[in-house]
């Protein structure tokens, strides 16, 4: 058997493997101990989700007048896909597959430069609108500039 003390270290990457034991119980109750290997993606997630008890969307929001956001994606461990729309002046709603945005397990925040009271409602299971974020700047008129917006949802 090889000494793992030997071996030399290196740089994680997200697809690299890791070796470790996986807890499985049979039809019959019996538990047994599996070797199986994870990556290291898969293991951040996990430890981020478990530690943290949520999962975390984080963008950078920009538009032009009129126009439906784009989202700089920062951090999203959710595996969820987050799809954006306008409704109005200064008003957008993000819309994702499934039903993550329970009641009381929903958290956001929402920010933009020269922008006094922006703010973000949960407005259904799998939705979220985020209002007064009109900026006057002459950059945007009706627009987004350097938004930040994180949602999170709660285990």
């Amino acid at each position: 058997m090889a000494n793992i003390s030997t071996y030399p270290i290196g740089t994680p990457a997200a697809g690299d493997l890791i070796p470790g034991t996986q807890k499985f119980t049979d039809a019959n109750g019996k538990t047994e101990n599996l070797t199986r290997n994870f990556t290291v993606t898969q293991l951040a997630a996990f430890a981020n989700s478990y530690s943290l008890g949520y999962t975390v969307y984080s963008a950078q929001l920009t538009a032009g007048a009129g126009a439906v956001p784009t989202a700089t994606i920062l951090q999203n461990t959710t595996g969820l896909t987050f799809t954006w729309s306008r409704i109005g002046s200064g008003q957008f709603v993000v819309t994702v597959a499934g039903t993550p945005f329970i009641a009381n397990k929903f958290w956001a925040m929402v920010s933009a430069k020269g922008v006094d009271f922006p703010s973000v409602v949960r407005t259904g299971d799998n939705t979220a609108r985020v209002d007064n974020i009109v900026c006057s700047t002459a950059a945007a008129i009706d627009g987004i500039t350097d938004g930040i917006i994180e949602i999170r949802i709660y285990s």
